[in-house]
């Protein structure tokens, strides 16, 4: 019988309350591997750290290579770590075969015999490294470039997982959940708190809408966030912009009157009406310079300095001139509004507050560090679940309706007098 493979891993950190050394080796029993202890170190209180080596064994070194990789993803790393292998790009957009794809958790990679942090981190992207200059970063497919040497394989390439938090915050690792029972106004009072903590720290922060936001007539909520200076970045579609603009000039949102309730006839032209007009103008801030458009979220973010990136879809009316309609562009335009004001390795958007929309919450959960708190509101719980189901592991869902989420943040704020302190 042959010898059976095997790796020496080593855990630090609080790898026992946070679940890691658990999960790993669920993990190698369930790849078919086992594993013996050699060292375990617990600490003693709750805010020391534990070690442990463990050693893993598979039968075949293509499933152990599958559990080191795993055990990688968890925080592990090799007791002999080697440097990193490169591959070098040689199609425009297209990384080279069994490049590395990342996570959105704090990364390092090994080379030429030192650690390097990982800077823009990211999940779904790729590791560039520039070995003269000693510096790694990750990549998007329209970055990668003939000539660009980019991290292959899952050697030297250590992970730092978020642990759980030593204190009760709303937002430590493995307290995160979807919530539909527990009392919301706790929950919301604890975000609001939060979101005063970032601004006063000079942190941006970030609303994802959904055409939702209108409908349900929280738009106006949304708007007072603003004009107290707790959103600096929006992303959205081209929904939410076109239904804010026909609520604006008509009172309507997909044709219902946002007081009464009830269907006008003919509203269903309403959007397009809206659409029209701002084509018309050129484009949204040439809508308000011009007097047009007078209230709602749009006017309000733009005369408040707010940083709007607009990304279009095909099945979009219109759209509005403002809107993003290449992909990749719009993609660089969000990147850019969550790093801008930060440096590479800590984002200036600090928190995120993804509001009734499941395609624009996904595409910028896949796009934030692990570090940018995260709450994402919908009364569909397969939105809130399928963020985390994605990787966005920081992210706390609660199912409610988006008005009255709205609506508690904003009175949650007000109560307190740093609410209304200038900007």
């Amino acid at each position: 019988m042959s010898e059976r493979a095997s790796t020496l891993l080593r855990l630090e950190g609080h790898i026992i309350d946070s679940m890691m050394l658990p999960q790993l080796m669920d993990m190698v029993m369930d790849l078919g591997g086992s594993f013996e202890v050699r060292e375990l170190k617990v600490g003693q209180r709750n805010d020391d750290p534990s070690l442990c080596r463990i050693e893993v064994f598979a039968d075949q070194p293509q499933v152990l290579d599958e559990i080191v990789r795993r055990a990688r993803d968890l925080g592990a790393r090799a007791e002999h770590d080697e440097p990193v292998e490169t591959a070098r790009v040689e199609q425009e957009g297209v990384y080279p075969e069994g490049f590395y794809s990342t996570s959105n958790m704090p990364t390092s990679v090994l080379l030429d015999g030192g650690w390097v942090r990982v800077a823009k981190q990211e999940m779904d992207c790729a590791l560039a490294v520039d070995r003269q200059l000693r510096k790694a970063w990750c990549i998007p497919f329209y970055d990668a470039r003939p000539g660009v040497e980019v991290v292959v394989g899952h050697r030297g390439v250590r992970i730092t997982p978020r642990e759980r938090s030593r204190d009760t915050e709303i937002f430590g690792f493995m307290s995160s959940e979807v919530s539909s029972e527990k009392p919301k106004n706790v929950l919301i009072g604890q975000i609001a708190a939060e979101m005063k903590a970032v601004r006063d720290a000079g942190g941006r922060i970030l609303v994802v809408g959904g055409p939702g936001v209108v409908h349900t007539g929280a738009g106006h909520y949304l708007s007072r966030l603003i004009e107290l200076g707790y959103v600096q970045v929006l992303f959205a579609g081209n929904a939410i912009a076109v239904h804010d603009v026909e609520a604006a000039l008509f009172g309507t949102a997909l044709g219902v009157n946002l007081k009464s309730g009830l269907a006008i006839e003919h509203g269903h032209e309403h959007h397009m009406r809206a659409i029209n007009r701002v084509r018309a103008a050129g484009s949204l801030e040439a809508m308000v310079e011009s007097g047009q458009l007078t209230s709602g979220v749009m006017k309000t973010a733009i005369d408040n300095g707010v940083e709007v990136v607009l990304g279009g879809s095909v099945r979009d009316d219109g759209p509005l001139p403002d809107v993003i309609t290449e992909m990749g562009e719009a993609q660089r335009r969000m990147r850019a509004a969550i790093w801008q004001g930060g440096d590479d390795f800590e984002p200036g958007v600090r928190l995120a507050l993804m509001l009734s929309t499941m395609l624009h919450s996904i595409a910028t959960g896949n796009m934030l560090p692990a570090a940018v708190r995260t709450v994402c509101v919908d009364i569909n719980p397969a939105v809130v679940t399928k963020l985390a189901d994605r990787g966005t592991w920081q992210s706390i869902g609660l199912v409610t309706d988006v008005e009255s989420f709205l609506r508690e943040l904003v009175r949650a704020i007000e109560a307190d007098p740093a609410g209304e302190e200038a900007r």
